[in-house]
């Protein structure tokens, strides 16, 4: 089941949703590359970062979302290539090796992506970097709330088959991609994230987790949805007074391919 992209809506938490990306680039050591590649650029704004890292490579950004692209393009000038591709096909069309290639918050949307980590390495030219963010959260409440609602009716006759987000946690990607014979790099880190806002934790999660769900729901239905998920992450991410605390756990990897 398809579902659209919100650019908007998605960088309403740019800050907080980038500070991964940036903590994952700096673990790259990559000094002068001559091709880079952000596989699920979204809207671009996390790729322009690269251009202040490695101003003299090539630098290109490739999402599934024509949405996200028209985005970047309209609010990213500099000299980025762009282009839509699902990550599935632009590996099977790959051709000549990148230097870098990163993906940040996108791995866990492609069903079955351990079985695509050897084309993921193939498309890193020997000696190059490969780097990878995914969420780690799904056990969270802001997860489970959505899935425990999404199954219950009038719902599920809707909701069943959408789209949902999974990942391993580092020490599966370290083996896969040890296996291969890069040098890895895994870690975990749970970032808190205060929120603040009208019911930020549902804003935030609209944007990305809950989307898949939101839209596949009749219009006649979503609103009830809507005002009972509300209901149940005010519960589970409480006001504290200075904001609402939302913890949010994100594996990394950044991997050296064999030269």
């Amino acid at each position: 089941m398809t579902f659209s992209w919100d650019p908007d809506l998605y960088l309403e938490y740019a800050d907080e949703r980038g500070r991964p990306f940036v903590d994952l680039l700096a673990r790259v050591a990559a000094r002068s590359p001559a091709s880079v590649v952000d596989l699920g650029c979204g809207p671009g704004n996390l790729t322009r970062l690269l251009t202040h890292r490695w101003p003299d490579a090539a630098i290109r950004g490739v999402d599934s979302s024509e949405e996200m692209i028209r985005r970047a393009r309209e609010a990213v000038p500099e000299s980025i290539d762009w282009e839509v591709a699902d990550l599935r096909s632009w590996l099977a069309a790959a051709g000549e090796p990148v230097d870098v290639l990163v993906s940040n918050a996108t791995l866990q949307w492609v069903p079955d992506h351990l079985a695509l980590v050897p084309a993921l390495v193939g498309a890193v030219a020997p000696g190059g970097w490969l780097a990878w963010q995914v969420p780690g959260n799904f056990s969270e409440p802001s997860h489970t709330l959505r899935s425990d609602l999404a199954a219950q009716p009038p719902y599920v006759e809707h909701t069943a088959g959408v789209a949902v987000p999974h990942a391993h946690d580092a020490a599966t990607y370290l083996r896969e991609l040890s296996a291969l014979g890069c040098t890895v790099d895994a870690w975990e880190t749970t970032y808190l994230h205060v929120l603040t806002g009208p019911d930020p934790v549902f804003e935030w999660v609209s944007a990305t987790g809950t989307r898949p769900t939101l839209e596949a729901l009749p219009d006649d239905l979503r609103p009830a949805f809507v005002a009972e998920l509300k209901a149940r992450l005010r519960e589970a991410y409480p006001e504290t007074g200075h904001g609402v605390v939302m913890p949010f756990r994100r594996v990394f990897v950044v991997a050296q391919v064999p030269a």
